[in-house]
C-alpha cells in the first residue's frame, strides 16, 4: 500500500498541475506520458546558438593568424559541414527504430544504448558527461576574465594604457559572484525550462560578436599602422619559433573544431521539441539555422580580426585588450560575454544535472529526501516544487566547479584537453556508427567507406588538438604561480 502511494504522488509530481485544474491530463501529455513539450524551432535554435557561440569566438582571430588567409577559412568551412552533417544523422536517432514513430531517447547515452548498446554506452557517458563538467569550470573561469576586465578597462580609461601593473584585479570575487548566480538558476529543474534563458543569451551572444566585428572594422578602416597579414598566418623564424608554429596550428585547428561542438547536448535540446512536425526534421532545421548563422559570426570575428590586428592578434582581442577604446563599449560587450555564458553554463550542465537526479530515484525510489516534490508559492511566480536532493545536490556541484576554478585558473588547457578527448567520439565516431547501424549498410560499400574515412580522419585532428593542448598545458603549468592575482 505504501508503494502504490509512493507511485500515485510521483505521478502527480510528474504531470502538470495545470492539466488536472483543467480536466484535460491526456491533452497535456506527450505519447510518452510526459508533460506536452513545447519547443520550436525558434527555441531549439536559440539552445544551439547559446552552446555553439562561446566568447572564444572572440580568439578566432587568433586562430586565423596561426593558419593564414588560406587555410583559415578552410577549416572554418570544413568544421561547420562536418558538425552539420554529422548532428542531421544524431537528430535521425532521438527515436529508434523509426526516426519519427518510433521510441523516444531522452539522454546521448540513451541513443547510444538503443542503437549500439554494448560497452559503449558507459564510452558514451564518460565523453559527455566529463566534457560539460570541464566546460562548466571553464565558463566559470571564463567569465570572471570579461568581469575583470570591465574593472580594468575602467582603470585603464582612467590612468592610462601603460599603467598595467595598477589596474591587476583578482578573478576570484568575480568567480563567487558568478557561482552564487548559477547556484540560483541551477534549480530551474530541466532543459524544457531554459527557452528564455537561452533566449537571452543568444542575444548576448550575437551583440558582442557584433561589437568584435565592429571594432575589427573600424581600426582597418582607420588605416595608420597596417597590420602585417599573410597567406600562411605567423611566420617562422618572425613571429614564431619553427616548433612554436606547429603547436600553434595544432591549438588553432583544435580551437576551431572544439568550437562548432554542442553534440553533447543536442538530444537534450532535441528532447525539448514538439512531437509536431516531427522531432527529427525540427531539430535539423535548428540545426542549419544555428551553424550557419555561428559560421557566420566565425569567419566575421576570425577574419576581420585578423586583418585587423594581423600576426599579433591575440588570444580575446576584448577580454586581452586588443582595444581600449571606447571603454564603455568594451564594457558593455564583456557583460554581454558573462551574461552569455550565464546561460550557457545551464545549457551544459543541465545534461549532468538531470542524469544524476534521474540515476539517484531510479536506485532509491522510495527515498523521500530524493523524490518528494514540496509546493511553495513564490510571488509573480506561482506554485515552485522544491525537491531537497536537487537542491542540495545542484548547489554542491556549481561550489566544486567554482573552486576548482579558483585552484587551477589555466583550466581552459585542461578543457581543451577534455575538449580533444570528446569531440571524435560524441560530434563524429557515435552518430556515424549509429547511421551505420541504423541503416543496416553494407561493410565497404562506397557510403560505409567514405563515413570511416571521415571518422578517422577527425581522429586523427583530436589526436593534434590534444597534443597542441598537452603543450599549452605544460607551458601554463611552468609560469603559474599559485594565487597570483588574474
Amino acid at each position: 500500500m505504501e508503494r502504490e502511494a509512493m507511485a500515485k504522488r510521483n505521478m502527480c509530481v510528474e504531470q502538470d498541475p495545470e492539466a488536472f485544474r483543467s480536466g484535460g491530463v491526456q491533452k497535456n501529455l506527450d505519447d510518452d506520458g510526459r508533460v506536452k513539450r513545447t519547443g520550436t524551432v525558434v527555441t531549439a535554435s536559440a539552445h544551439i546558438i547559446t552552446a555553439v557561440i562561446g566568447s572564444g569566438v572572440l580568439s578566432l582571430a587568433w586562430a586565423i593568424a596561426q593558419l593564414g588567409w588560406v587555410m583559415g577559412p578552410v577549416v572554418l568551412a570544413a568544421f561547420s559541414f562536418i558538425t552539420y552533417f554529422t548532428s542531421t544523422l544524431l537528430a535521425d536517432c532521438y527515436r529508434s527504430p523509426d526516426p519519427i514513430t518510433g521510441e523516444r531517447n531522452y539522454t546521448y547515452m540513451d541513443v547510444v544504448r538503443a542503437h549500439l548498446g554494448g560497452r559503449k554506452v558507459q564510452l558514451c557517458g564518460l565523453a559527455q558527461y566529463g566534457n560539460l563538467v570541464g566546460i562548466t569550470i571553464g565558463y566559470t573561469i571564463t567569465a570572471s576574465i570579461s568581469m575583470v576586465a570591465v574593472k580594468k578597462s575602467n582603470c585603464f580609461h582612467k590612468n592610462g594604457h601603460e599603467v598595467k601593473s595598477v589596474c591587476e584585479t583578482s578573478s576570484y570575487p568575480f568567480m563567487i559572484i558568478f557561482a552564487c548566480i548559477q547556484i540560483v538558476l541551477s534549480q530551474i529543474p530541466d532543459f524544457h525550462k531554459l527557452s528564455w534563458l537561452s533566449l537571452v543569451a543568444a542575444v548576448m551572444s550575437f551583440a558582442y560578436a557584433s561589437i568584435g566585428v565592429g571594432l575589427s572594422i573600424a581600426k582597418v578602416a582607420g588605416g595608420g599602422h597596417h597590420a602585417r597579414t599573410t597567406l600562411t598566418g605567423t611566420t617562422v623564424g618572425v613571429d614564431v619559433s619553427g616548433s612554436e608554429k606547429v603547436w600553434r596550428v595544432f591549438q588553432a585547428i583544435g580551437n576551431i573544431a572544439f568550437a562548432y561542438a554542442y553534440s553533447t547536448v543536442l538530444v537534450e535540446i532535441q528532447d525539448t521539441l514538439k512531437s509536431s512536425p516531427p522531432e527529427n526534421k525540427v531539430m535539423k532545421r535548428a540545426s542549419l539555422i544555428g551553424i550557419s548563422t555561428t559560421t557566420t559570426f566565425y569567419a566575421l570575428c576570425g577574419c576581420i580580426g585578423y586583418a585587423a590586428f594581423g600576426n599579433d592578434a591575440p588570444g580575446n582581442f576584448l577580454t586581452g585588450f586588443g582595444f581600449y577604446e571606447p571603454f564603455w563599449l568594451i564594457d558593455f560587450a564583456n557583460v554581454c560575454i558573462a551574461v552569455h555564458l550565464i546561460g550557457a553554463y545551464q545549457v551544459f550542465s543541465q545534461p549532468l544535472l538531470g542524469f544524476v537526479e534521474s540515476w539517484c530515484s531510479k536506485r532509491w525510489p522510495n527515498n523521500t529526501f530524493i523524490t518528494r516534490e514540496i509546493p511553495v508559492d513564490v510571488p509573480w511566480y506561482g506554485i515552485y516544487h522544491i525537491n531537497l536532493f536537487r537542491l542540495i545536490w545542484r548547489t554542491v556541484y556549481v561550489i566544486v566547479t567554482a573552486v576548482i576554478a579558483m585552484i587551477l585558473p589555466f583550466f581552459n588547457d585542461f578543457l581543451g584537453l577534455i575538449g580533444a578527448a570528446s569531440f571524435w567520439p560524441l560530434t563524429v565516431y557515435f552518430p556515424v556508427e549509429m547511421y551505420i547501424a541504423r541503416t543496416n549498410m553494407r561493410k565497404f560499400s562506397f557510403t560505409w567507406a567514405w563515413l570511416k574515412i571521415l571518422s578517422w580522419a577527425c581522429l586523427v585532428v583530436s589526436l593534434v588538438a590534444a597534443a597542441g593542448s598537452v603543450q599549452g598545458l605544460i607551458q601554463s603549468l611552468k609560469t603559474y604561480k599559485p594565487f597570483k592575482t588574474q
